[in-house]
């Protein structure tokens, strides 16, 4: 008789039927008549890494925008623009209490967090990182983090550094304090690893950052989705993340930065709604944090974040999190029963919801293929990490992503497709 399993720490049938896309069948067009059912298959969507799936609930609340007060921001008298720019207002409000901001005032509205790290990289890095100087990464950066700083020391002149990573799939704190020095201007950590599932010692990378009067970026686009995140805790002075990681829409990124920071930097992007007074000689900035969110601004996808916010602090943080790592085990135990996979990262209780793998002799593109065939929909490739795979020994990886809506059942599903690879390639 098999052990009882752990019972889910939510309600996963419930949150389930909030995303209607879940109910889909894949393989074959069963909507189309004459269409033989029996060549589709149920959904069972493991790439939520790269993007999550959108409930009921934000979708309306998208709907109820165009439908009912679609209208520019900050520039209309009437009402539909003041009930936009209302909504748009507290949309920065409900980011900000989400992750522990002090107000609106530090937090900016980006179309991604690429666009966030790119930001601080024009509106500060150009400005106050010069030859002599360094800026330090980690080699598990996304290409987000580890492109844009290359670049920007490249130009400014400054060397980038990069910390290890060790056999088991951590930061080399160690070579870390070796790294960061009296010239270090500004350090870059990635908060959880979108390849490795690793959680990193942000804290701690904070605090050595700023004994030696350097800055943090903070990239928490796997973290923030996923897990409890209080900025005062950690101490960034900047932190960037996604919506459609996190329920929410496309096209809507977040920057979190410290005001007096913030306050300190010149915009990067110019026009309008960033400006309070223009004349033919001379302009005086808005705001924050309107300065730096030139033109209309994604008003619809704020707000659709709101709602997410809304609904994943209706099902809770920590059962969010503790959710995915119950998950990231079963995952982690159930791939683990083959000998020819390799499994990159932490251990299965001590990673985020992501489990990313090879199978030996079969490469992660034909892997993903048939997984496909089952219905599981997996991400295949070097996820934005090419440098990280270097030193992993792959050209790509294979990587199963969790979230609210899955279950162990899709595990098996995935394990299945997996074996079935296996046997194929043998």
């Amino acid at each position: 008789m098999e052990p009882a399993q752990e019972p889910y720490p939510l309600d996963v049938e419930a949150i389930r039927a909030d995303f209607p896309i879940l109910d889909r069948k894949v393989g074959g067009d069963a909507t189309v008549p004459g269409e033989d059912e029996d060549d589709t298959t149920p959904l069972v969507y493991l790439d939520n890494a790269a993007t999550s799936q959108t409930p009921d609930q934000v979708v309306d609340t998208i709907a109820d925008y165009y439908r009912s007060y679609n209208s520019n921001v900050h520039r209309g008298i009437h009402q539909l623009s003041q009930e936009a720019s209302v909504a748009y207002e507290e949309a920065h409000d409900r980011v900000a209490e989400f992750v522990g901001a002090a107000g609106r005032e530090e937090i900016v509205f980006t179309k991604n967090a690429t666009e966030a790290e790119n930001l601080v990289a024009y509106a500060w890095g150009l400005n106050e990182i010069g030859p002599g100087d360094n800026v330090v990464l980690t080699q598990m950066e996304h290409h987000a983090s580890l492109v844009t700083w290359q670049q920007t020391a490249r130009k400014t002149g400054a060397e980038a550094r990069f910390i290890r990573v060790t056999d088991d799939g951590r930061l080399d704190m160690d070579h870390a304090r070796e790294l960061i020095d009296e010239d270090t201007a500004m350090v870059s950590a990635v908060h959880v690893s979108n390849t490795l599932g690793t959680v990193n010692p942000v804290a701690e990378l904070a605090d050595l950052a700023h004994d030696h009067d350097a800055l943090i970026f903070v990239d928490g686009a796997q973290s923030v989705p996923h897990m409890p995140v209080d900025v005062r805790e950690f101490d960034p002075d900047f932190f960037a993340f996604s919506g459609h990681k996190m329920c929410g829409p496309t096209g809507i990124g977040v920057l979190y930065g410290k005001e007096r920071l913030l306050e300190e930097m010149e915009p990067y992007l110019y026009g309008g709604s960033m400006i309070r007074k223009v004349t033919f000689e001379e302009t005086q900035w808005e705001d924050l944090p309107w300065k730096f969110e030139a033109g209309t601004p994604v008003i619809e996808q704020g707000i659709a974040l709101h709602a997410a916010i809304d609904y994943l602090e209706d099902v809770g943080m920590e059962r969010v999190h503790e959710h995915e790592s119950l998950l990231a085990r079963y995952a982690y135990d159930r791939l683990s029963e083959f000998d020819d996979i390799e499994i990159y990262g932490p251990p299965g209780d001590e990673r985020a919801g992501l489990v990313s793998f090879n199978v030996d002799g079969v490469h992660a593109h034909d892997l993903s293929s048939i997984l496909n065939e089952h219905g599981v929909a997996i991400r295949a490739g070097d996820h934005c990490t090419q440098p990280l795979h270097d030193v992993l020994g792959a050209a790509a990886s294979a990587r199963a992503s969790f979230y609210v809506y899955n279950t162990r059942e899709e595990i098996d599903a995935l394990v299945e497709g997996v074996d079935d690879a296996r046997q194929l390639f043998a």
